[in-house]
């Protein structure tokens, strides 16, 4: 008897090794994971095949002859390290999702042994335990996890918005460098044909030298100019890269245009009233905390429950004297005698009134950030307006003016170039003022997370687990 139960402990045991989950080491290479981010290209194929899939175009051209703020956003989601680590979050919450769904798992214990007697046989028992939650711990455990996973979830969808935020605010400053470069070309072209012409009216003596240093220091100083806008889109450039994910040469020899950073939205084809409310309810931050909200009710909920014991059954067997025994012992596990688990009450009552501050102050500020940034971009726009209606058109007129009176042998060179010059400075002027509505515009979608410039928002479908094939 005593060999056969010998044998059941053992092949007990052999059981429960081979049911086991054995460690897989998956150490880290910082330098292999350099060059793998170095070598990351827009014809990586599996990126062609997760934008074709986001996108639903099976017969998407790829890679892109040009890129603009759809086709980088996903390239972001493909790349990005950001959404790897809410992924991973989402991956954390859903594991603890099952973990909270487990059942506690039965103990077991035993003892054998022999008397000296010369009568007596040998003596041993066996004895599992069954542990009974009660007040609905389990559920009140489910619900807390379920809740957090909705919460990663939807911290999820606010990472990838601020990734969407972050390539938008830097394809914005990198296409309006560009035009800066441009237009201090122009210039430098007209400050150029100035200086030629001063050149040939002091070879004639129609002007003196300090004139033509003055257009020469001019033309010095908008070459420095310049310099200085090359070295800003240089570095927009990587800015850009940095937020897509990519090293700044994968973007170097592809066109970059947005044709709607052109002509922002006026203010009464922003969809406001449906936003702001949208913006209210469905912002990924504020959906993410009433989900925390939940989720700390029912931790309260939970640590009310523990105030009541579980239930332990003890089924035990026992062969003794050459007799068996059968038992069932029943048990009550903490039980509240010292204290009624008054601390960890407290504790989660005062994490829910935490989060309920945090969305109220969550919510107060998504009010204030809306209505600040609709006053900035509404005075964006009369800015914009204002530089092009007063400034920029009576600026072409007037250069379209001298060079008609060119044409009809009128005019001069001179008038000609300096009324060129006007128009340079009033396109300059006309950008920076469209640049600065463009970042006011990206300040208000960040507040209502929408896009408002008639763009789709393109979330990825799946938050886990990460594109395959992926480096």
């Amino acid at each position: 008897m005593a060999n056969r139960f010998a044998s059941l402990c053992f092949l007990a045991s052999l059981l429960l090794q081979s049911a086991c989950i054995h460690y897989q080491a998956h150490p880290l290479d910082p330098v292999e994971a350099q060059k793998q981010y170095q070598d990351r290209t827009l014809a990586t194929p599996t990126l062609s095949q997760f934008v074709r899939q986001e996108t639903r175009k099976e017969d998407l051209s790829w890679p892109p002859k040009s890129l603009d703020l759809t086709t980088l956003t996903l390239v972001a989601y493909f790349f990005h390290p950001d959404l790897d680590v809410a992924r991973t979050r989402v991956e954390a919450a859903d594991a603890a999702v099952v973990t909270a769904r487990q059942r506690i798992n039965p103990s077991a214990s035993g003892d054998g042994g022999y008397s000296k007697n010369p009568e007596s046989a040998a003596t041993y028992a066996g004895s599992p335990t069954f542990t009974i939650e009660t007040a609905g711990k389990r559920g009140y455990r489910i619900l807390q996890a379920e809740k957090l996973a909705e919460s990663a979830r939807l911290d999820f969808t606010q990472t990838a918005w601020s990734l969407r935020s972050r390539v938008r605010s830097a394809l914005v400053s990198f296409i309006f460098a560009q035009r800066r470069v441009d237009l201090l070309n122009a210039e430098l072209q007209s400050r150029s044909g100035a200086v030629e012409i001063f050149s040939k009216r002091l070879a004639v003596g129609d002007n003196s030298k300090p004139e033509l240093d003055v257009v020469r220091a001019e033309r010095a100083a908008t070459e420095v100019s310049l310099r200085a806008a090359e070295g800003e889109a240089s570095n927009s450039l990587a800015v850009l890269a940095s937020a897509v994910g990519v090293p700044a040469s994968t973007l170097e020899n592809i066109p970059i245009k947005d044709s709607s950073f052109e002509h922002p939205p006026t203010e009464h084809d922003l969809p406001l009233l449906t936003v702001q409310r949208a913006g209210l309810l469905n912002r990924a931050d504020v959906r993410s905390t009433l989900s925390e909200y939940a989720a700390a009710d029912a931790s309260l909920r939970l640590a009310i429950a523990k105030q009541y014991p579980d239930i332990q059954l003890s089924p035990a067997y026992a062969f003794q004297e050459g007799f068996a025994d059968y038992t069932l012992g029943i048990g009550l596990s903490m039980l509240p005698i010292l204290h009624h688990n008054q601390g960890p009450i407290a504790e989660a009552e005062a994490q829910r009134k935490q989060v309920e501050a945090r969305f109220r102050s969550i919510q107060a500020q998504a009010i204030g950030q809306m209505e600040q940034a609709l006053r900035s971009y509404r005075g964006a726009l009369n800015e914009w307006s204002t530089a092009n209606e007063r400034f920029l058109r009576v600026q072409v007129a007037r250069e379209s003016a001298a060079r008609a009176q060119m044409t009809a042998g009128q005019g001069d060179r001179l008038n000609l170039n300096v009324a060129h010059l006007l128009t340079v400075t009033a396109q300059q002027t006309s950008v920076d003022a469209l640049q600065r509505a463009e970042t006011v515009l990206g300040s208000l979608e960040d507040a209502v997370q929408h896009p408002l410039d008639g763009t789709e928002f393109a979330l990825p479908k799946t938050p886990s687990p990460r594109p395959a094939g992926r480096q």
